[in-house]
């Protein structure tokens, strides 16, 4: 076969057919340029999947915070971790105490497990569980007790993986769950985890996005009292969750044209105004001048109708009014298999969609499936977004193209 160079094959293409190949029959000029097709494709995607397969090779770094040292946190991560198929995937660095990790093994009955203890990420074995010793001391662990020892060291763990994330050195973070009330401190003054990191990376906004396969569903308003609800409800705080949603969804997801439902505030979305006006006066002129921004948003929907059918699975996400009204029929719908993602913020971070399990932690009880989609879920964000990033990096040029020259 011909070997061409790139410049002959373009050459061959686009210009006259009849000046470089002249006397040659019309079926033996189809079969040439037909090859000359196959060399110019052969030679695009040979680049495409070298340099695909590079970036895909790379395995990434997921650091682990170990959450309440009482509850079910480094159960469900030591489970999550067993199967050692998962490092063919990514490279875990759990931030905790080897101690502490063992108490938890062995009260779960967990056999053939063990951790690389490293001091540093550089350290990290891509073949092995990694954990980081954040703190020496002897801890003393009361398994399914709330109190300022758990609280102490799920903040210290947090911290140094928070300080690795945003130095680079881990790629994304997943985080096992906090006692929102003992973990308060002078250093930790925040209704939980997405506050804290929207602190610590000085992002303008995030939402609260839980995620699974059948639904996606953020918050307008997140961690606060009920009865402060309606009055936190307002255009600018709904068009913020609207333009976090429909980026992520665009960014993290691939969801090129997003649909996005959006929720009423009040029971039957406010009946026309006879049970509250917020849906007639707030939601739905903020919805118009959402679309006008080209987010391609639906409702206010009745919150009980639009989950007892099947109208939620016609919409790539769902935006509620407030924490209860979209985590109780999402924890309903994704059984065990929920994730908490925070978008918004320059970094990824996912955790679970339980809380800390006091009352089953040490039985040996606790699902880590939730946990285990919570690293897929990151591992699968990050990767979308570097890939996002090299085809923005260096777009194709649009150019018209022709066999005559002007």
């Amino acid at each position: 076969m011909w070997q061409l160079s790139t410049a002959t094959i373009f050459w061959l293409l686009f210009e006259g057919k009849s000046s470089c190949l002249p006397g040659i029959r019309a079926e033996t000029y189809i079969i040439v340029e037909l090859t000359i097709i196959y060399l110019l494709l052969s030679y695009f995607f040979s680049i495409f999947e070298l340099k695909n397969t590079k970036t895909m090779s790379e395995k990434l770094k997921v650091g682990i915070s170990i959450g309440d040292i009482n509850g079910i946190g480094l159960e469900v991560i030591i489970k999550s971790l067993l199967d050692s198929r998962v490092l063919d995937f990514f490279t875990p660095i759990v931030y905790g105490n080897t101690k502490n990790a063992s108490f938890h093994r062995k009260a779960n009955n967990i056999n053939d497990f063990s951790f690389n203890v490293i001091n540093d990420v550089e350290q990290a074995n891509p073949k092995r569980p990694n954990l980081i010793n954040c703190w020496q001391e002897d801890v003393k662990i009361t398994l399914g007790e709330e109190n300022e020892i758990g609280g102490k060291y799920a903040f210290i763990s947090l911290e140094r993986a928070v300080e690795d994330l945003t130095a680079g050195k881990i790629d994304a973070l997943v985080t096992a769950p906090i006692n929102k009330h003992n973990i308060q401190s002078e250093e930790f003054n925040f209704p939980g985890h997405t506050e804290y990191l929207q602190s610590k990376t000085n992002a303008d906004d995030v939402l609260m996005f839980m995620v699974c396969d059948e639904l996606r569903i953020g918050v307008v308003t997140g961690h606060i009292p009920l009865n402060e609800v309606a009055s936190k409800i307002s255009e600018e705080a709904i068009l913020k969750k609207l333009r976090l949603m429909n980026e992520s969804l665009k960014k993290d997801f691939w969801v090129q044209k997003p649909k996005i439902a959006v929720l009423g505030l009040n029971p039957h979305a406010g009946d026309n105004g006879v049970i509250g006006t917020e849906d007639d006066t707030i939601i739905a002129p903020t919805l118009e001048k959402a679309n006008e921004e080209g987010i391609f948003c639906f409702g206010p929907y009745p919150a009980d109708g639009f989950f007892a059918g099947d109208a939620y699975k016609k919409f790539d996400a769902v935006l509620a009014m407030y924490h209860d009204q979209g985590l109780i029929p999402f924890k309903h719908i994704a059984r065990r298999k929920g994730v908490n993602y925070t978008a918004g913020l320059p970094i990824v971070r996912t955790s679970p969609d339980h809380g800390t399990g006091y009352d089953i932690a040490g039985k040996n009880l606790a699902s880590h499936e939730s946990f285990m989609e919570a690293i897929f879920t990151a591992v699968h964000i990050v990767k979308n977004r570097r890939e996002q990033a090299e085809l923005l990096e260096n777009p194709l040029a649009f150019r018209k193209l022709s066999r005559d020259r002007d």
